[in-house]
């Protein structure tokens, strides 16, 4: 008699938001690599702090201190859950002396004992969180400060039409048998305000959608307000870097100086301000 046999489904580890937010949108050795390009293009020659505001679970800290045994990382956050997590999942994948050259402040970026750096970054548009142009401008102050000479700061933008309008994208991200959809929601948006409410959902392959694991209360700025404030508060040159396209229409991951943007419904750019 011939017995029948169920494949079972390879069970889910427990929920897990920083891995998965890190699966659907961060890059930290590209970023790495790219952030060094932009200094070492400006400056001839290649920078060795690095200060990662908003640095959350500080991927980008752990990878910028493997570039070499000189490249020294600090990462700026307020909240100490992300950065616990990353001590405990990231940084011990670190060797003890990489592990050295991180340093983590649990502080305010408005603050005034910020570490000094050759290139500061802002990610993730994390700096939306700062809804008038009074704090804004003081955020961009303290960065100029807190360079050190021929220091570079550089922080990513979004915009174009599609992100005046409440909308929601999904993709498929993860390799079998994990894989999960992400979503990402803009809820809503006020056009005297430019502000929205933008939002995280994420659904395991077998399991219902998490909503909102993360929320994102910002005000969307433009690329003239914040290259206006940056070269206001003393930077000597802002650039904007724009990102190629596929043929398809796709962003290439490839960004360049530009004088002219393309009118596209959505886009990321860049922008690189010198000291």
């Amino acid at each position: 008699m011939q017995t029948s046999t169920r494949t079972k489904t390879p069970s889910l580890p427990p929920f897990d938001k920083y891995f998965y937010y890190f699966e659907s949108v961060q890059s930290p050795a590209e970023d790495a690599r790219f952030l060094e390009e932009v200094y070492v293009k400006a400056r001839g020659r290649v920078p060795l702090v690095f200060r990662e505001d908003f640095c959350g679970t500080f991927a980008n800290c752990c990878e910028w201190v493997k570039r070499s045994p000189r490249h020294v990382a600090h990462g700026v956050d307020l909240d100490p859950e992300p950065l616990a997590y990353g001590s405990e999942h990231y940084l011990t994948k670190l060797s003890p002396k990489q592990q050295e050259r991180i340093h983590l402040h649990k502080s305010n970026v408005l603050g005034s004992k910020l570490p000094m750096a050759d290139v500061i970054c802002a990610q993730n548009f994390s700096y939306f969180i700062f809804k008038d142009r009074v704090t804004l401008k003081k955020y961009f102050k303290n960065c100029l400060r807190t360079l050190n000479k021929d220091g570079v700061f550089l922080l990513d933008c979004f915009g174009g039409p599609k992100c005046q309008e409440p909308n929601e994208e999904v993709s498929e991200q993860g390799d079998e048998p994990h894989v999960f959809d992400y979503y990402w929601d803009q809820d809503t948006f006020d056009p005297l305000t430019h502000e929205g409410m933008f939002y995280i959902h994420f659904k395991r392959k077998g399991e219902k959608k998490r909503e909102k694991v993360f929320a994102y209360d910002w005000r969307l700025w433009t690329l003239p307000e914040l290259k206006d404030i940056l070269l206001e508060v003393g930077f000597t040159k802002v650039d904007i870097l724009w990102e190629g396209s596929t043929e398809d229409g796709e962003g290439d991951g490839n960004f360049v100086p530009v004088e002219r943007g393309e009118d596209c419904d959505a886009w990321v750019a860049y922008l690189a301000a010198y000291k």
